[in-house]
């Protein structure tokens, strides 16, 4: 499962571990990505999304109809 969610977008970002001795190593900061299960009325069927944190708030606020517009209009399937 790839760590990006899919209303919002959110992908890892890369950046450096910095030891005391302030060695710089590469490492990265993962999204904190749930997967949810979610009613879609006008379907009469479940859509399983992989959500950031903002993501699952974006769905509180939007909806989930619009929410999965808005993933639909990204070219992703659901």
């Amino acid at each position: 499962m790839s760590a990006h969610c899919q209303l919002t977008g959110r992908r890892p970002a890369f950046g450096n571990r910095i030891s005391h001795s302030h060695c710089r190593t590469k490492r990265r900061f993962d999204p904190n990505i749930q997967t949810r299960r979610f009613w879609l009325p006008s379907e009469r069927r479940y859509v399983r999304l992989t959500l950031s944190t903002k993501g699952l708030k974006s769905v509180d606020t939007l909806g989930i109809e619009a929410a999965v517009a808005r993933i639909r209009a990204r070219g992703e399937r659901v």
